[in-house]
Protein backbone atom coordinates (compact mmCIF):
# COMPACT_ATOMS: atom_id res chain seq x y z
CA UNK A 1 0.00 0.00 0.00
CA UNK A 2 1.28 3.31 -0.85
CA UNK A 3 -0.85 6.79 0.33
CA UNK A 4 -0.52 8.67 -2.41
CA UNK A 5 -1.59 12.34 -2.39
CA UNK A 6 -4.69 13.93 -5.00
CA UNK A 7 -5.15 17.58 -6.24
CA UNK A 8 -8.17 19.05 -4.42
CA UNK A 9 -10.25 19.11 -7.80
CA UNK A 10 -10.35 15.51 -7.76
CA UNK A 11 -11.33 15.42 -3.94
CA UNK A 12 -14.55 17.65 -4.52
CA UNK A 13 -14.87 16.03 -7.67
CA UNK A 14 -15.75 12.67 -6.10
CA UNK A 15 -17.48 14.42 -2.80
CA UNK A 16 -19.74 15.97 -5.08
CA UNK A 17 -20.55 12.80 -7.02
CA UNK A 18 -20.33 9.98 -4.72
CA UNK A 19 -21.60 11.49 -1.41
CA UNK A 20 -24.83 12.08 -2.22
CA UNK A 21 -25.22 8.19 -2.06
CA UNK A 22 -24.63 8.78 1.83
CA UNK A 23 -26.76 12.18 2.40
CA UNK A 24 -29.41 12.88 0.83
CA UNK A 25 -29.63 16.71 1.40
CA UNK A 26 -26.00 17.42 -0.27
CA UNK A 27 -26.25 20.34 -2.33
CA UNK A 28 -22.74 20.38 -3.32
CA UNK A 29 -22.17 20.30 -7.14
CA UNK A 30 -18.98 19.91 -7.46
CA UNK A 31 -18.14 23.35 -8.99
CA UNK A 32 -14.59 22.85 -9.97
CA UNK A 33 -12.20 24.00 -12.45
CA UNK A 34 -8.32 22.56 -13.61
CA UNK A 35 -5.98 24.82 -15.39
CA UNK A 36 -3.31 23.60 -16.41
CA UNK A 37 -0.05 24.67 -18.62
CA UNK A 38 -2.02 23.07 -21.62
CA UNK A 39 -5.48 24.07 -21.02
CA UNK A 40 -7.19 25.96 -23.59
CA UNK A 41 -9.10 28.81 -21.11
CA UNK A 42 -11.56 30.09 -23.83
CA UNK A 43 -12.81 26.21 -24.25
CA UNK A 44 -13.04 26.07 -20.19
CA UNK A 45 -15.00 29.27 -20.07
CA UNK A 46 -17.71 27.30 -22.84
CA UNK A 47 -17.88 24.53 -20.75
CA UNK A 48 -18.49 26.33 -17.54
CA UNK A 49 -20.64 28.84 -18.36
CA UNK A 50 -20.53 29.45 -14.12
CA UNK A 51 -17.30 31.00 -14.48
CA UNK A 52 -18.87 34.12 -16.20
CA UNK A 53 -21.88 34.77 -13.77
CA UNK A 54 -20.17 33.74 -10.68
CA UNK A 55 -17.92 35.40 -8.17
CA UNK A 56 -14.40 33.47 -7.90
CA UNK A 57 -11.95 31.92 -6.26
CA UNK A 58 -8.42 30.94 -7.56
CA UNK A 59 -5.53 29.11 -5.98
CA UNK A 60 -2.66 26.34 -6.90
CA UNK A 61 -3.51 22.78 -6.68
CA UNK A 62 -0.17 20.84 -6.26
CA UNK A 63 -0.33 19.30 -3.01
CA UNK A 64 1.03 21.77 -0.95
CA UNK A 65 -1.07 23.84 2.23
CA UNK A 66 -1.44 27.18 3.61
CA UNK A 67 -1.70 28.96 0.22
CA UNK A 68 -3.43 31.73 1.80
CA UNK A 69 -0.64 32.13 4.13
CA UNK A 70 1.91 32.55 0.60
CA UNK A 71 -0.80 34.79 -0.87
CA UNK A 72 -0.90 33.15 -3.87
CA UNK A 73 -5.53 32.42 -3.28
CA UNK A 74 -7.43 35.22 -5.15
CA UNK A 75 -10.75 35.54 -3.71
CA UNK A 76 -14.03 37.19 -4.54
CA UNK A 77 -13.04 37.72 -8.14
CA UNK A 78 -14.46 37.82 -11.35
CA UNK A 79 -13.17 36.25 -14.85
CA UNK A 80 -10.98 38.93 -15.94
CA UNK A 81 -9.34 38.95 -12.65
CA UNK A 82 -8.83 35.45 -12.75
CA UNK A 83 -7.15 35.10 -16.21
CA UNK A 84 -5.16 38.12 -14.84
CA UNK A 85 -3.62 35.88 -12.07
CA UNK A 86 -3.19 32.79 -14.24
CA UNK A 87 -1.06 35.07 -16.53
CA UNK A 88 0.66 36.15 -13.94
CA UNK A 89 1.56 33.00 -11.94
CA UNK A 90 1.88 29.91 -14.25
CA UNK A 91 5.11 28.61 -14.43
CA UNK A 92 6.44 31.27 -11.59
CA UNK A 93 8.94 29.79 -9.56
CA UNK A 94 8.44 29.94 -5.45
CA UNK A 95 9.78 28.29 -2.35
CA UNK A 96 7.15 26.58 0.00
CA UNK A 97 8.63 25.58 3.06
CA UNK A 98 12.10 24.82 1.69
CA UNK A 99 11.23 23.44 -1.84
CA UNK A 100 11.10 25.56 -4.98
CA UNK A 101 9.38 24.22 -7.48
CA UNK A 102 6.88 25.85 -10.33
CA UNK A 103 3.20 26.65 -10.08
CA UNK A 104 1.39 24.72 -13.07
CA UNK A 105 -2.12 23.57 -12.00
CA UNK A 106 -4.84 25.43 -10.36
CA UNK A 107 -8.04 25.48 -8.95
CA UNK A 108 -11.11 27.69 -10.13
CA UNK A 109 -14.44 27.16 -7.92
CA UNK A 110 -17.19 29.67 -7.15
CA UNK A 111 -16.56 32.09 -4.34
CA UNK A 112 -18.75 31.04 -0.87
CA UNK A 113 -19.10 33.79 1.48
CA UNK A 114 -19.40 32.61 4.81
CA UNK A 115 -18.85 33.72 8.85
CA UNK A 116 -18.71 30.13 10.37
CA UNK A 117 -15.58 27.91 9.38
CA UNK A 118 -15.32 24.01 10.73
CA UNK A 119 -12.87 21.45 10.45
CA UNK A 120 -13.34 17.14 10.60
CA UNK A 121 -10.32 15.11 8.85
CA UNK A 122 -10.48 11.52 8.90
CA UNK A 123 -7.04 9.82 9.21
CA UNK A 124 -6.12 5.68 8.97
CA UNK A 125 -4.69 4.41 12.21
CA UNK A 126 -2.99 0.86 12.37
CA UNK A 127 -6.06 -0.68 13.68
CA UNK A 128 -9.20 2.21 13.79
CA UNK A 129 -9.80 5.32 11.95
CA UNK A 130 -9.51 8.96 13.80
CA UNK A 131 -12.06 11.43 13.10
CA UNK A 132 -11.11 14.85 14.56
CA UNK A 133 -13.80 17.64 14.42
CA UNK A 134 -14.12 21.47 15.56
CA UNK A 135 -16.29 24.38 15.25
CA UNK A 136 -12.86 26.52 14.76
CA UNK A 137 -11.47 25.33 11.70
CA UNK A 138 -9.46 27.73 9.35
CA UNK A 139 -6.01 28.78 9.44
CA UNK A 140 -5.96 28.71 13.03
CA UNK A 141 -6.76 25.49 13.49
CA UNK A 142 -3.31 23.91 14.23
CA UNK A 143 -3.34 27.01 16.83
CA UNK A 144 -5.83 25.49 18.71
CA UNK A 145 -5.49 21.74 18.59
CA UNK A 146 -6.80 21.58 22.06
CA UNK A 147 -9.76 22.41 21.19
CA UNK A 148 -10.29 19.36 17.83
CA UNK A 149 -12.35 16.99 19.56
CA UNK A 150 -12.04 13.01 18.53
CA UNK A 151 -13.70 9.58 17.99
CA UNK A 152 -12.06 6.26 16.63
CA UNK A 153 -13.89 3.77 14.50
CA UNK A 154 -12.98 0.49 14.12
CA UNK A 155 -11.81 -0.34 10.63
CA UNK A 156 -13.79 -3.89 11.10
CA UNK A 157 -17.27 -2.62 13.08
CA UNK A 158 -17.10 0.86 11.82
CA UNK A 159 -18.58 3.92 14.12
CA UNK A 160 -21.50 4.38 15.37
CA UNK A 161 -23.85 7.97 14.99
CA UNK A 162 -23.17 8.04 18.88
CA UNK A 163 -19.05 8.09 18.45
CA UNK A 164 -19.92 11.25 16.13
CA UNK A 165 -22.38 12.80 18.06
CA UNK A 166 -19.93 13.37 21.17
CA UNK A 167 -17.45 15.68 19.38
CA UNK A 168 -19.78 17.76 17.78
CA UNK A 169 -20.59 20.95 20.68
CA UNK A 170 -24.57 20.77 21.07
CA UNK A 171 -23.72 25.24 20.83
CA UNK A 172 -23.87 24.68 17.58
CA UNK A 173 -28.20 24.55 17.78
CA UNK A 174 -30.08 24.08 14.23
CA UNK A 175 -26.78 23.35 12.57
CA UNK A 176 -25.41 19.94 14.77
CA UNK A 177 -27.54 16.83 13.86
CA UNK A 178 -26.46 18.41 10.20
CA UNK A 179 -23.34 18.19 11.15
CA UNK A 180 -23.35 15.35 12.54
CA UNK A 181 -24.96 13.03 9.39
CA UNK A 182 -22.37 15.10 7.20
CA UNK A 183 -19.40 13.76 9.52
CA UNK A 184 -21.38 9.86 9.59
CA UNK A 185 -21.77 10.25 5.72
CA UNK A 186 -18.26 11.13 5.03
CA UNK A 187 -16.42 8.42 7.32
CA UNK A 188 -18.37 5.77 4.69
CA UNK A 189 -17.39 7.83 2.11
CA UNK A 190 -13.78 7.72 3.14
CA UNK A 191 -13.92 3.99 3.54
CA UNK A 192 -15.48 3.17 0.27
CA UNK A 193 -13.59 5.58 -1.45
CA UNK A 194 -10.23 4.19 -0.39
CA UNK A 195 -8.92 6.49 1.17
CA UNK A 196 -6.32 7.00 4.10
CA UNK A 197 -6.86 10.82 4.89
CA UNK A 198 -9.39 13.33 4.33
CA UNK A 199 -9.56 16.69 5.29
CA UNK A 200 -11.86 19.39 5.19
CA UNK A 201 -11.06 22.99 6.54
CA UNK A 202 -12.87 24.33 6.38
CA UNK A 203 -16.56 23.71 5.84
CA UNK A 204 -19.33 25.74 6.06
CA UNK A 205 -22.74 25.93 5.84
CA UNK A 206 -24.73 28.37 3.97
CA UNK A 207 -28.48 28.42 3.43
CA UNK A 208 -28.37 24.91 4.93
CA UNK A 209 -25.72 23.57 2.91
CA UNK A 210 -22.15 21.99 3.40
CA UNK A 211 -20.46 23.95 1.39
CA UNK A 212 -16.64 22.63 1.64
CA UNK A 213 -13.69 25.22 1.06
CA UNK A 214 -10.65 23.38 1.04
CA UNK A 215 -9.82 19.87 0.89
CA UNK A 216 -6.39 17.65 1.29
CA UNK A 217 -6.76 14.20 0.11
CA UNK A 218 -4.65 10.90 0.08
CA UNK A 219 -5.82 7.83 -1.33
CA UNK A 220 -4.25 3.98 -0.69
CA UNK A 221 -3.05 3.25 -4.29
CA UNK A 222 -3.77 -0.49 -3.76
CA UNK A 223 -7.58 0.23 -3.58
CA UNK A 224 -7.18 1.42 -7.32
CA UNK A 225 -9.22 -2.33 -9.25
CA UNK A 226 -11.78 -1.52 -6.76
CA UNK A 227 -13.01 2.28 -6.93
CA UNK A 228 -11.78 2.40 -10.35
CA UNK A 229 -15.57 4.04 -11.21
CA UNK A 230 -15.71 6.40 -7.90
CA UNK A 231 -12.27 7.62 -8.38
CA UNK A 232 -13.19 8.72 -12.25
CA UNK A 233 -10.32 9.84 -14.34
CA UNK A 234 -7.85 11.08 -11.34
CA UNK A 235 -3.93 10.72 -11.52
CA UNK A 236 -1.94 10.90 -9.17
CA UNK A 237 0.13 14.13 -9.40
CA UNK A 238 3.98 14.27 -8.29
CA UNK A 239 4.92 16.56 -5.33
CA UNK A 240 5.61 20.04 -5.52
CA UNK A 241 9.15 20.94 -7.08
CA UNK A 242 9.61 17.75 -8.47
CA UNK A 243 9.88 17.16 -11.95
CA UNK A 244 10.00 13.15 -13.58
CA UNK A 245 12.83 12.64 -15.49
CA UNK A 246 11.93 11.89 -19.27
CA UNK A 247 13.33 7.78 -17.72
CA UNK A 248 10.65 7.91 -15.06
CA UNK A 249 7.83 8.77 -17.17
CA UNK A 250 9.07 5.98 -19.45
CA UNK A 251 8.65 3.18 -16.87
CA UNK A 252 5.88 5.19 -15.40
CA UNK A 253 4.31 4.98 -18.94
CA UNK A 254 5.44 0.92 -18.98
CA UNK A 255 3.86 0.19 -15.82
CA UNK A 256 0.52 1.41 -16.86
CA UNK A 257 0.18 -0.65 -19.60
CA UNK A 258 1.10 -4.03 -17.83
CA UNK A 259 -0.55 -5.76 -14.83
CA UNK A 260 2.62 -6.28 -13.14
CA UNK A 261 4.66 -3.42 -11.34
CA UNK A 262 7.67 -1.33 -12.66
CA UNK A 263 8.49 1.31 -11.04
CA UNK A 264 11.80 3.87 -11.27
CA UNK A 265 12.61 6.83 -8.92
CA UNK A 266 16.01 8.81 -9.51
CA UNK A 267 17.35 10.07 -6.39
CA UNK A 268 21.06 10.82 -7.39
CA UNK A 269 22.13 10.57 -10.93
CA UNK A 270 25.76 10.53 -10.36
CA UNK A 271 25.52 7.90 -7.68
CA UNK A 272 27.70 5.06 -7.54
CA UNK A 273 25.29 2.42 -6.40
CA UNK A 274 22.00 1.20 -8.85
CA UNK A 275 19.40 -1.51 -7.80
CA UNK A 276 17.36 -3.62 -9.67
CA UNK A 277 15.20 -4.83 -7.04
CA UNK A 278 11.91 -7.05 -7.49
CA UNK A 279 9.26 -6.66 -4.59
CA UNK A 280 8.40 -3.28 -3.42
CA UNK A 281 9.14 -4.58 0.27
CA UNK A 282 12.37 -5.85 -0.96
CA UNK A 283 13.23 -2.78 -2.42
CA UNK A 284 12.91 -0.70 1.08
CA UNK A 285 15.01 -3.04 3.00
CA UNK A 286 17.49 -2.90 0.26
CA UNK A 287 17.25 0.87 0.38
CA UNK A 288 17.75 1.15 4.14
CA UNK A 289 20.26 -1.16 4.32
CA UNK A 290 22.15 0.98 2.10
CA UNK A 291 21.49 4.09 3.90
CA UNK A 292 22.28 2.59 7.30
CA UNK A 293 26.00 1.52 6.24
CA UNK A 294 26.11 5.26 5.56
CA UNK A 295 25.87 5.16 2.14
CA UNK A 296 22.62 7.37 1.39
CA UNK A 297 25.03 9.77 -0.70
CA UNK A 298 25.96 6.82 -3.20
CA UNK A 299 22.04 5.54 -3.62
CA UNK A 300 21.07 6.43 -7.39
CA UNK A 301 17.90 5.22 -7.52
CA UNK A 302 14.93 3.67 -5.74
CA UNK A 303 12.00 1.46 -7.58
CA UNK A 304 11.19 -2.34 -8.21
CA UNK A 305 9.77 -4.77 -11.18
CA UNK A 306 7.22 -7.35 -9.57
CA UNK A 307 3.96 -8.89 -9.96
CA UNK A 308 5.74 -11.17 -12.81
CA UNK A 309 6.64 -9.07 -15.86
CA UNK A 310 7.57 -10.76 -18.67
CA UNK A 311 10.65 -11.12 -20.42
CA UNK A 312 10.10 -7.80 -22.89
CA UNK A 313 9.23 -5.82 -20.07
CA UNK A 314 11.85 -6.42 -17.62
CA UNK A 315 14.23 -5.54 -20.89
CA UNK A 316 12.67 -2.14 -21.07
CA UNK A 317 12.97 -1.80 -17.24
CA UNK A 318 16.65 -3.04 -17.13
CA UNK A 319 17.81 -1.08 -20.12
CA UNK A 320 16.65 2.30 -18.60
CA UNK A 321 18.62 1.89 -15.71
CA UNK A 322 21.77 0.53 -17.44
CA UNK A 323 21.62 3.53 -19.70
CA UNK A 324 21.49 6.04 -16.39
CA UNK A 325 24.27 4.24 -14.83
CA UNK A 326 26.70 4.72 -17.80
CA UNK A 327 26.17 8.03 -18.86
CA UNK A 328 28.85 9.19 -16.32
CA UNK A 329 32.08 7.82 -14.99
CA UNK A 330 32.94 7.21 -10.99
CA UNK A 331 36.96 6.86 -10.23
CA UNK A 332 35.40 4.22 -7.78
CA UNK A 333 33.44 2.46 -10.83
CA UNK A 334 29.64 1.69 -10.16
CA UNK A 335 27.74 -1.23 -8.86
CA UNK A 336 24.58 -2.83 -9.69
CA UNK A 337 22.66 -4.79 -6.85
CA UNK A 338 20.04 -6.89 -8.44
CA UNK A 339 18.23 -8.44 -5.48
CA UNK A 340 14.68 -9.46 -4.10
CA UNK A 341 13.67 -11.86 -1.68
CA UNK A 342 12.41 -15.13 -2.72
CA UNK A 343 9.53 -14.94 -5.11
CA UNK A 344 6.08 -16.64 -4.84
CA UNK A 345 5.01 -16.58 -8.79
CA UNK A 346 7.26 -14.25 -10.48
CA UNK A 347 9.36 -16.90 -12.98
CA UNK A 348 13.11 -15.71 -12.07
CA UNK A 349 14.18 -17.44 -15.02
CA UNK A 350 12.22 -15.63 -17.72
CA UNK A 351 12.61 -11.86 -16.11
CA UNK A 352 16.39 -12.95 -15.64
CA UNK A 353 16.17 -13.79 -19.96
CA UNK A 354 15.23 -9.82 -19.68
CA UNK A 355 18.13 -8.82 -17.52
CA UNK A 356 20.55 -10.57 -19.48
CA UNK A 357 19.55 -9.18 -22.60
CA UNK A 358 20.11 -5.98 -21.44
CA UNK A 359 23.08 -6.54 -20.28
CA UNK A 360 24.57 -7.78 -23.14
CA UNK A 361 23.54 -4.80 -24.98
CA UNK A 362 24.99 -2.91 -22.74
CA UNK A 363 28.31 -4.47 -22.04
CA UNK A 364 30.47 -1.68 -23.51
CA UNK A 365 29.40 0.92 -21.23
CA UNK A 366 29.71 -1.69 -18.22
CA UNK A 367 33.02 -2.28 -18.97
CA UNK A 368 33.62 1.15 -19.55
CA UNK A 369 32.15 2.32 -16.68
CA UNK A 370 33.94 -0.48 -14.50
CA UNK A 371 30.64 -1.73 -13.04
CA UNK A 372 30.28 -4.46 -10.67
CA UNK A 373 26.86 -6.89 -10.33
CA UNK A 374 25.55 -8.15 -7.17
CA UNK A 375 22.90 -10.73 -7.73
CA UNK A 376 20.73 -12.74 -4.81
CA UNK A 377 17.77 -13.76 -5.44
CA UNK A 378 15.05 -17.29 -4.76
CA UNK A 379 11.81 -18.40 -6.37
CA UNK A 380 10.35 -20.41 -9.34
CA UNK A 381 12.86 -21.30 -11.72
CA UNK A 382 15.58 -19.07 -9.87
CA UNK A 383 18.58 -22.37 -10.31
CA UNK A 384 18.23 -21.39 -13.96
CA UNK A 385 18.16 -17.66 -13.39
CA UNK A 386 21.04 -17.79 -11.39
CA UNK A 387 23.01 -20.35 -13.83
CA UNK A 388 21.92 -17.74 -16.91
CA UNK A 389 24.07 -14.59 -14.93
CA UNK A 390 27.10 -17.05 -13.86
CA UNK A 391 27.43 -18.02 -17.34
CA UNK A 392 27.23 -14.31 -18.59
CA UNK A 393 29.19 -13.36 -16.32
CA UNK A 394 32.13 -15.15 -17.98
CA UNK A 395 30.62 -13.94 -21.74
CA UNK A 396 30.96 -10.63 -20.80
CA UNK A 397 33.50 -10.65 -18.77
CA UNK A 398 32.15 -8.34 -16.25
CA UNK A 399 32.10 -9.35 -12.37
CA UNK A 400 28.83 -11.10 -11.56
CA UNK A 401 28.50 -12.45 -7.90
CA UNK A 402 25.29 -14.48 -7.89
CA UNK A 403 23.79 -15.73 -4.89
CA UNK A 404 20.62 -17.78 -3.96
CA UNK A 405 18.33 -18.35 -1.07
CA UNK A 406 20.87 -20.01 0.92
CA UNK A 407 22.17 -16.18 1.00
CA UNK A 408 20.63 -13.10 3.58
CA UNK A 409 18.65 -11.11 1.57
CA UNK A 410 20.67 -8.05 1.94
CA UNK A 411 24.21 -9.22 2.81
CA UNK A 412 25.16 -8.29 -1.02
CA UNK A 413 25.02 -4.93 0.33
CA UNK A 414 27.92 -4.65 2.54
CA UNK A 415 29.80 -7.24 0.11
CA UNK A 416 29.24 -4.77 -2.95
CA UNK A 417 30.00 -1.51 -0.43
CA UNK A 418 33.32 -3.29 0.96
CA UNK A 419 31.62 -3.24 4.68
Amino acid sequence: MAQRGIREFDAKRMLARSLPHYLDDLAYKGEVVLVGPDTDVEEVVALNSWLLRKRLVIKPDQLFGKRGIHGLILLDADWDAVKEYLAKNMGREVEIGGVIGNLTHFLIEPFVPHENEYYVAIRSEYSSDAIYFSTEGGVSVEENWDRVLQAQADIISGIDSGAISAIVPADLGEERQKVIEFISALYLFYVDCGFVYLEINPFTITDGTIMPLDMVAKLDDAEEFWCRERWLDLSFPEPFGRTPTPEESYIKDLDSKTGSSLKLTILNPAGRVWTMIAGGGASVIYADTICDLGHSCDLANYGEYSGDPNTEETYHYTATILDLMTRERDPRGRILLIGGAIANFTDVASTFKGIVMALREYRDRLKESDVKIYVRRGGPNYEQGLKLMRSLGRELDIPIEVFGPEMHMTRIVPMALGE
